[in-house]
Parts: structure tokens; sequence; C-alpha cells
């Protein structure tokens, strides 16, 4: 009994002795506060787009008889891209040609016989209506002295009459056939209506060589010879060649560091040793209210030869740079994306809390412009420790060596 009674005060003493000894406070992992070099930029991933797309096809039915172009051709305006044959398109042309013939013979025909004839129509009925009034006249003599009945004067005005009928007629149609009458302007309409079908003909069988529009590069090629291009179908695809842009989306927190008119680098996923210059130009004015993401906009001022549609390329957009600052990691920072950013900060083995004021953010590390000074110890969050609590800061581990720890100064 005497020996048990020793042994759990012996057991107690130790635990004492041990609680004596060993370091009082929360073991802490910190973060110095630094002066250095800090780089703030926003990163998007996006595609090249070029100014626009355009695509060609028939607006007629047609068999295709030659494609002239493939994919990656770079063409100019005018050039010849596809030649199509339409049947119905040469005889179009002939029929509308015929009209117009005819109609500008018709016109020809009344200047050069339709003017003269009427006109002597004219005054061959004039002469009759000179006769028929001068007869007309002597019957009513004669009725007066009784060589004719009435009868014969009232016919004699009858013919007088229906001869002035006659004059008018003719008279009429002269009109008719002169210039500015409706005989001839009926025929110049005919001479215009006939020379538009036959422009509409000629622009319709034009419509079955497919040109450039402008200059650019063919995307894509969809129609070999011997298809039938219904219309409106796309055969050709082309990249108008103009300036290059990428377009990419950003987190919507990024909008307050971007501003048209920033520089920026770009990299093209295959080709990542190769960057190129960028503008950005465009911030659009709503958020994708499902994805919460803005979309933006580069200019590529001079795109290396490798780019090409839609490729996919990563834009880094420089948004502030400090030659020297102090900076801490950013998980050092509570609240950081808050109104009022705190750290706590390892003083006189407490941890006490300090508000900070924050500048540019880089990549893993936040700038601190008010509440810390040079080489103050900021205990990081993952430590657990509270406004308040004692502290001893943990020994930074030492580098392995082939897995085993070795004392400072003996790594290779």
């Amino acid at each position: 009994m005497k020996r048990r009674n020793l042994v759990v005060a012996l057991l107690v003493a130790a635990a004492v002795s041990g609680a004596l000894l060993w370091p009082k406070g929360r073991e802490v992992d910190v973060a110095s506060v630094l002066k250095a070099p800090l780089t703030q930029s926003v990163v998007a991933t996006g595609r090249i787009a070029t100014p626009a797309r355009i695509a060609i096809g028939s607006p007629l039915a047609a068999t295709v008889l030659d494609v002239t172009v493939r994919e990656g051709d770079q063409v100019q305006p005018g050039q010849v891209l596809a030649r199509l044959r339409a049947d119905d398109a040469d005889a179009l042309i002939r029929q509308a040609a015929a009209a117009l013939a005819e109609a500008e013979a018709r016109l020809t025909q009344i200047g050069s016989l339709g003017q003269p004839v009427a006109a002597q129509q004219l005054a061959q009925a004039e002469a009759n209506l000179g006769v028929a009034r001068a007869e007309a006249e002597r019957a009513r003599q004669l009725v007066a002295k009784g060589f004719y009945a009435q009868s014969k004067a009232d016919d004699a005005l009858r013919n007088a009459a229906n001869a002035a009928s006659a004059a008018d007629t003719a008279r009429a149609q002269l009109a008719a056939q002169k210039p500015g009458g409706t005989e001839r302007q009926a025929a110049v309409a005919r001479v215009e209506q006939a020379r538009a079908q036959l422009t509409n003909a000629k622009a319709r069988a034009a419509q079955l060589t497919l040109v450039a529009p402008s200059a650019g590069t063919v995307l894509t090629r969809k129609a070999e010879p011997g298809d039938v291009a219904s219309a409106g179908k796309v055969l050709l695809e082309l990249a108008d060649a103009g300036e290059t842009r990428v377009y990419a989306t950003v987190d919507e927190k990024n909008l307050r560091l971007l501003r048209p008119g920033q520089k920026a680098r770009g990299v093209a996923d295959a080709y990542p040793a190769q960057p190129f210059d960028a503008e950005l130009y465009y911030l659009a004015p709503a958020v994708d209210p499902l994805r919460g993401t803005v979309e933006i906009r580069f200019r590529v001022p001079t795109p290396p030869a490798f780019l090409r549609p839609d490729m996919t390329i990563s834009v880094e957009t420089v948004t502030g740079h400090q030659d020297a600052t102090l900076v801490l990691p950013s998980e050092a920072v509570r609240d950081l994306d808050g109104n009022k950013p705190w750290v706590l900060v390892a003083r006189d083995g407490l941890a006490s809390r300090a508000d900070v004021t924050v500048g540019l953010a880089g990549i893993g590390r936040v700038e601190v412009l008010k509440g810390l000074a040079e080489g103050e110890r900021v205990i990081l969050p993952a430590s657990g420790a509270l406004d308040g609590d004692k502290i001893r800061i943990r020994a930074p581990k030492k580098p392995k060596v082939g897995g085993l720890q070795v004392p400072q100064g003996m790594t290779k």
C-alpha cells in the first residue's frame, strides 16, 4: 500500500513539474511584414475574335461548278471564290433581251412611221371635213330654193358631222404619236421595263459567281464541285481582315480594377512561350446575373502570325505596381474582401488585433498601407488564436533533404 502511494505521489510531482516547465500559450505560425516589389494584375481567359464573320452563299438554287479557295487562304476584295450554274439563267437573259429589242423597235416605229401616217390621216380627215361642210352648205341653199327636199340637207349635215368627228380622232392620234404624247410615253415605258428586266436577269446570272466582298481569310469550305446549292445555303465562311481582338470574361469583383486603355499581355495556350501585347478597350455595361462575370475585350495591335480565330487566350492586365512597398501574405489578412480588414499581430507574447488598410493585391500577397510596420509578425488564421490569447511562435520548419530534416545551412 505504501509503495502504491509512493508511485502516485511521484506521478503527481512529475505532472506539476512538467506544467511548470512547459511554455505557456498557444503555438502559432506567423508571417513577417516585408518590404518588396508588388504587381497587381487581373487574369482573364477568352478567345480570339475577328471583327466580322462573313457567310458566303448562293441566293439561287444552282449546281456548284468550281470552288477556287480552301481553308486558310487569304482572299482580296472581288476575288472569285466559287462558280455556280443555273439552267434558266441564260434563258432569262435571252428572253429579256428579246423583249427589250421589241420595245425599242416599237418606239422607233412610232417615231419613223406612226407619227407621219397619223399626220397624213389628219390631213385627209380635215380635207374630207371641208368637202362635207361645202356639200352641206350647197344642200341647204338648194333646199331653200326648192330644188331638194329637207332630207337631202339633213343627210349633208350628218356627213359633215361625221367628217368633223373623224378629223378630231385623227388629230388626237397624231398628238399621241408626238414626243410627250400618250402613245410615245407608253412605248418609252415599255422600253424601260424591258431594260430593267434584262438588268435583273443579268444580275441574277452574276449571282452565280461568288466573290469576296472584302479582304479576309477562308475559315470553312462547305461545298465541292457537283454539289447542289440551295438558296441561302452557306458555301464558304470568311473572317474579315482587320483588327484582331480578344473577347474574355472576368469575375465581377475585378470591375473596380479595370478601365479602358490599360495595357495587357496575352498568351495563347498553344504558344505559351510567345506572349504578345494587348490593350483593354471595352467593359460590358451589364453583369451576367447567372455567372457573376463581366465581358471584357482587348485589341491586339500587332498580332503574331500564329493567332487563329477562336484560339484560347489568357490575358493578364496590369492594374497597379509598386517597386517597394510593405507586403504580407494574403492569407494573413482577415476579412480581406470586407470593409474593415484586420490582422492579429504577435506582440509581447500576446495576439493583438490591428486594423489595416490594404492597397494592391498581387498573387498570394497584399500591400499594407496602414496599420503595420516593417518586420512585424502577423499570426496566420490557421493557428486558431484569438485576440488577447497568450501565444508562442512556432519555430519555422527546417528544410528537408532526402525526406530527412537537416540543420539550417546544410542544404544544397
